[in-house]
């Protein structure tokens, strides 16, 4: 890993055009890893302008087999399972996550790569005869130049899902990775240029939302779109890409709720909902953090959520037995703690973990594991996304009621529904407006399976058949026969 980062435009490694650069830091220390290129518009112009000459003009990218574009992306696959380790150990570094959960999400970006080729010679259209003398054929043709900006709680597994989908259709792509995370992002262009990707395909460009995020979604030579992030943001995007009428795809927030029914097996059920809460240290959008529990086992819950959080390990990142990193960055620190604060006002306190007691990680931003009890679903902590370890234990004793309530948010993303009682399941699952709702699982999101959110949860979908069609056009022509 180099100390100072650079760009990655038209096949080459350059720094901002003004020279300017901004500090990454080691979460569980505060300490500066790495400086990387505050990028501004003339260098997000550059890259764009490469992005949409190698779509325009280049025959070998959009015109490409499909087989070989697919064979690029099984040639990444395998390299990402060959570098696995310190692609780890860089994600683990980089955003705070544990090094057993980096290995986990580089397992994922392979097989995302993996399956996503597949789909490149998948891609078909359609024909269809109105008449003896006239019939229309239905063309699916790659979008153009794709803006991908990511977020930070999975840097290279959010930008390999939107990646490798665009560039299975024959899209092109800038990445406008996190400021907080960027290293891995930074890793793709040399994992795709060992891979085949030939230069002018992919370009990475780092720095900050306001000044190289902004000038990408209002580039004009831009496409499309897709970005993962806060609600607030996604809403920015979509009124700037109005403007030129871009295709989005938006991956916002959640406030899913998690539902325990007392006829399921207590034991996965309590398991599962701390961790669906506490994984990735509750930095998912996803994240079950809103926890209903049926009236007649809601002491037994609170005591076994208690007793599992009492075994959360917060502590360095890189060693094996820690089980909770630092959140990503003070900002997002100094966040969690302010809903800390509210919820102790709101609710009642129930458990919370311990902080690391190393010197070394004394300046991380560590915050424990914290369970709230005899929630009302109309408090702050019910309704807002906290993105941090933040647990809000809500009872209920009717179905009705309980779906009434789990729909009471702006949010759809995802929901978990805890019973053995495959009825009551599935009617659950089908009168709760979210994208993904699992049954006696969660956070599962294999990459057969589209994902995206109802509601203000975004638009759109990524993965799965859905999220490589959200790449294409459909262009219809017509043949007259007579």
């Amino acid at each position: 890993m180099a100390d100072a980062l650079q760009n990655y435009i038209d096949g080459k490694w350059v720094d901002a055009a003004d020279g300017s650069r901004f500090d990454v830091f080691d979460p569980s220390t505060a300490e500066v890893i790495a400086t990387a290129p505050d990028s501004k518009s003339e260098d997000v112009e550059r890259a764009v302008a490469a992005a949409r000459r190698t779509f325009d003009e280049g025959t070998w990218w959009p015109g490409t087999p499909a087989r070989e574009r697919g064979r690029i992306l099984l040639n990444a696959a395998d390299i990402v399972s060959r570098e696995l380790e310190p692609l780890a150990r860089m994600e683990s570094l980089d955003s705070g996550k544990t090094i057993v959960e980096a290995r986990d999400d580089m397992e994922g970006v392979a097989h995302i790569f993996e399956y996503l080729a597949g789909w490149a010679t998948k891609i078909d259209g359609d024909a269809q005869h109105l008449s003896s003398d006239a019939m229309f054929m239905v063309w699916k043709e790659p979008v153009g130049v794709v803006a991908g900006i990511t977020p930070w709680n999975y840097p290279l597994m959010q930008a390999a899902q939107k990646l490798a989908a665009a560039l299975a259709a024959g899209c092109t792509f800038v990445l406008k990775p996190p400021e907080q995370t960027p290293l891995t992002c930074l890793e793709l262009p040399k994992i795709l240029e060992e891979a085949g990707l030939p230069a002018g395909v992919l370009h990475v460009v780092t720095g900050y939302g306001e000044t190289a995020g902004a000038p990408l979604v209002a580039s004009p030579m831009v496409d499309k779109v897709t970005f993962t992030g806060s609600k607030e943001v996604g809403k920015i995007i979509m009124r700037e890409a109005s403007e030129t009428l871009k295709r989005v795809t938006l991956e916002l927030g959640g406030k899913s709720p998690n539902i325990v029914f007392a006829d399921t097996d207590l034991e996965a059920a309590f398991e599962g909902s701390c961790n669906g809460v506490f994984w990735n240290q509750g930095e998912i959008c996803s994240a079950g953090t809103r926890v209903f529990v049926e009236d007649g086992i809601y002491d037994d819950a609170l005591n076994a959520f208690a007793e599992i959080t009492g075994k959360v390990r917060l502590g360095d990142p890189s060693s094996e037995d820690t089980t909770m990193g630092p959140l990503v960055s003070q900002e997002q620190q100094d966040r969690v703690r302010r809903y800390l604060e509210i919820g102790e006002r709101e609710a009642r306190l129930a458990v919370q973990g311990i902080l690391p007691t190393d010197p070394r990680l004394a300046k991380g931003y560590f915050v424990p594991p914290t369970i709230f009890a005899d929630v009302d679903n109309s408090a702050t902590i019910a309704r807002e996304e906290i993105f941090g370890p933040v647990m809000s234990v809500i009872p209920f004793s009717s179905v009705e009621y309980l779906v009434a309530m789990a729909n009471d948010t702006e949010y759809g993303l995802s929901a978990a529904v805890w019973t053995n009682d495959i009825k009551k399941a599935m009617m659950t699952a089908r009168a709760i407006r979210a994208g993904v709702v699992w049954i006696n699982d969660t956070q599962s999101a294999p990459p057969e399976m589209p994902w995206g959110g109802y509601k203000q949860s975004g638009i759109g979908r990524e993965l799965g058949k859905e999220g490589v069609e959200d790449f294409l056009e459909h262009k219809v022509v017509y043949l007259n026969l007579s």
